[in-house]
């Protein structure tokens, strides 16, 4: 029996569309009779956006810049804002969703992103309560109230402990829990690229025998890694570089002009940030579930800040970085030549590259049988409710015709 899944997504960050895709590329590769499709909600919800209609700048477009510009010591005061907005117009989001599920009739809706779990499970249960919901959380724990999970039927697939432990504060019950054994993470992260290091080294000009930080802020980098340079150049720790700049060629242009007593590597955007990480010992950047991850998919321990700049729903991940002992928290970087000579210190290092070893990270592999228990748990729910099973005519025809260019992204 064919079956539908719609994957909800935004482009606030670069986490959101990344587990989307990551799942739908997963999925689509299974021998299971799924249909896959991804939603972009800001885009169904365009003309409700309030930012928009003042500024002519997406709410998405707006955190990203916050995020660019690294104004994210606001982020506290701003998010109780964004938090009412979402309230204010929840009865309108609500209407047009339900009108979408109607429109496009699905089996299982997933969630990836927060905010909008309420909206989104109170319009399936008024248009198609036949339809199960499930949120995945892309941060390492809630960030509560109204962040991730809400106090409402429906099913949660967390990455930590503490996550599925905040599910259960909030009244849900283990038949709706998963755990899962970390972050979705893009495919090639789990098949791990293997590399001959020392070739590789040599080839982008750096010494095979010195251990190797990568430092790494997103897809647009950051004012810091400037810092980080300069504060390095002033130790004494045996270490060399590779520093990803993202799509900021001025940042890459000012990091290749600084001379350093150590060799280091500059790159712009890339694809590539596994076969970087192949080459590292460490990461240095900021404590986000993403980074976190992949650095511990390559058994690289991390170096992180954690302060008044953080992201409130990233300080938990720098609190287990600590309690896993898989690497350094600063409260500045500006404290980073002091947390680089910590963490090669011998035995320190010894320490967190074994418990950055020993992370097994199944997510992706894991989830698609989750959603299976989703889906017949559900059904089994359903049918002894007298509900309707979605899976007659209307869905058929759903299935078999082409779904419409927006907001669907294939």
């Amino acid at each position: 029996m064919s079956r539908k899944i719609t994957i909800v997504f935004f482009d606030a960050g670069g986490g959101h569309r990344s587990a989307a895709e990551a799942l739908k590329g997963v999925l689509e590769t299974q021998t299971r009779p799924w249909q896959v499709e991804v939603l972009n909600l800001q885009e169904l919800l365009d003309q409700l956006d309030l930012l928009k209609k003042i500024t002519g700048i997406r709410i998405q477009d707006g955190y990203n810049l916050i995020l660019r510009k690294g104004w994210t010591r606001l982020t506290p005061q701003l998010l109780p804002v964004l938090q009412g907005v979402v309230a204010m117009y929840h009865r309108p989001t609500v209407k047009m969703l339900a009108k979408y599920w109607k429109h496009h009739p699905t089996n299982l809706v997933l969630s990836v992103i927060p905010h909008f779990n309420r909206a989104l499970a109170e319009s399936i249960r008024k248009s198609t309560p036949a339809t199960a919901f499930a949120t995945l959380l892309t941060d390492f724990a809630d960030y509560p109230p109204h962040f991730w999970i809400e106090r409402q039927q429906q099913y949660l697939i967390c990455g930590t402990e503490r996550a599925e432990q905040q599910a259960f504060e909030h009244g849900h019950d283990r038949g709706h829990v998963f755990l899962a054994s970390g972050m979705v993470m893009k495919a090639k992260f789990y098949e791990k690229r293997m590399v001959d290091r020392v070739v590789e080294l040599k080839r982008l000009g750096l010494d095979p025998n010195l251990p190797t930080g990568i430092v790494l802020f997103g897809g647009h980098g950051s004012s810091t890694m400037l810092d980080i340079v300069k504060r390095l150049n002033t130790g004494s720790s045996e270490l060399q570089l590779i520093l990803i700049c993202g799509k900021n060629q001025k940042l890459q242009n000012a990091i290749k002009a600084i001379p350093t007593r150590y060799p280091k590597f500059v790159e712009g955007f890339t694809q590539d940030v596994d076969y970087y990480m192949a080459l590292s010992s460490f990461l240095i950047g900021k404590p986000g579930p993403g980074s976190i991850s992949e650095a511990l998919q390559f058994h690289l321990p991390v170096i992180v800040e954690c302060n008044g700049r953080t992201l409130p729903q990233e300080r938990y991940n720098a609190q287990w970085v600590t309690e896993k002992r898989v690497g350094i928290v600063l409260k500045s970087f500006r404290q980073v030549r002091e947390g680089v000579e910590q963490m090669l210190d011998e035995a320190n290092f010894a320490e967190m590259k074994s418990n950055a070893g020993a992370y097994r990270n199944r997510a992706l592999r894991e989830i698609p049988d989750f959603l299976e228990q989703i889906l017949e748990q559900h059904e089994a729910g359903a049918k002894e409710a007298g509900t309707p099973v979605a899976t007659g005519s209307a869905l058929e025809r759903a299935l078999s015709r082409p779904p419409p260019s927006h907001p669907i992204h294939r």
